[in-house]
């Protein structure tokens, strides 16, 4: 999550931060606090102990938690992911040397604490979530979401296609998300992506899925989502290589319009982020995620999540987060 806020933090702000502008140039900003001043175990536990307020007024980006995982289909966990994800985000710091970067100099942010779910009931979940977001939406403020199952992206994005009309995404994963149903159900962590283009919420053209790879029950799997418009890059295809070069490729792709970035864990070789409830062989590298985060500097970002964190499946208590932090 920090990375997205370099992404902005060093490049021009586009319209998805532009009412940053709303403060005086020398207003007093939240920083997440030096350990040189703060013992890390000190404090709440926030994202990068950032103040938690109640309210996304005011601020130009907030953290979010979504602790659902009622949506999984194989090993349930990632209602903890919020929590663990917070817990190790204490060891960031405030500025990204890669990127040149200072988000926290340039935009207000906070933590907005946890979307009370349901955690009996999906579809009630998922109207919860969509509320929420409907008013973090409204007020300007860009949401970045800790998950939490991937079912968690459809009702963000009905809150986000309300506010922007249909939006371009970015999905990083190892699975398509786009199943119709299973088990009769419509609506579990396969089927997220296949909603959003039942309701319109997707700029289809502008949909570029990364990382996919796994078994599947058919010899042409990715079918639905190319008749659909969807760009499908396969993990293989991913292999010992930069993503650099599709980098430039997807931002030409994205154009200035509305883009949320919505990343799986799982999209991450199982090597490096065990904790996971559908863990596939042969994924990327946490140097290739860090170049598609990086990569999407400049882009209209207006929202992204990172879901399916399963702290329970890491044993070694944090590598999988940091792989995706780097």
């Amino acid at each position: 999550m920090l990375r997205l806020l370099a992404t902005w933090g060093a490049g021009p702000v586009r319209s998805g931060l532009c009412h940053s502008c709303r403060q005086a140039s020398d207003a007093p900003r939240n920083q997440p606090p030096s350990p040189d001043w703060v013992a890390r175990p000190v404090g709440l536990c926030s994202m990068m102990r950032l103040p938690v307020q109640a309210s996304p007024e005011g601020l130009d980006a907030a953290f979010v938690g979504v602790p659902l995982d009622i949506g999984t289909s194989n090993r349930p966990g990632a209602r903890f992911g919020p929590r663990r994800i917070r817990e190790e985000s204490a060891m960031l710091r405030a500025a990204n040397p890669s990127m040149g970067a200072l988000p926290f100099q340039s935009l207000a942010v906070a933590d907005l604490g946890d979307v009370n779910v349901n955690l009996y009931n999906l579809q009630d979940s998922c109207g919860r979530i969509r509320e929420a977001y409907q008013k973090i939406v409204a007020s300007g403020c860009v949401p970045l979401t800790l998950g939490g199952d991937h079912t968690i992206t459809y009702p963000i994005l009905q809150a986000m296609a309300e506010k922007h009309g249909p939006v371009g995404l970015l999905h990083v994963d190892a699975h398509t998300d786009t199943t119709d149903k299973a088990l009769g159900e419509k609506l579990y962590h396969g089927t997220p992506f296949r909603r959003c283009v039942d309701e319109g919420l997707l700029d289809c053209e502008r949909v570029v899925q990364i990382g996919i790879r796994g078994s599947a029950a058919t010899l042409d799997p990715y079918r639905y989502n190319r008749s659909q418009g969807f760009r499908v890059v396969l993990a293989e295809d991913c292999w010992l290589k930069s993503l650099v070069p599709l980098m430039a490729e997807v931002r030409q792709q994205m154009g200035g319009k509305p883009l949320y970035i919505s990343f799986d864990i799982d999209a991450l070789d199982p090597a490096y982020a065990p904790g996971t409830g559908t863990p596939e062989i042969a994924g990327l590298t946490p140097s290739q995620a860090l170049e598609i985060i990086r990569g999407c500097q400049g882009l209209n970002v207006v929202g992204g999540d990172l879901v399916e964190v399963s702290p329970q499946y890491d044993v070694s208590a944090g590598r999988t987060w940091w792989s995706w932090t780097g």
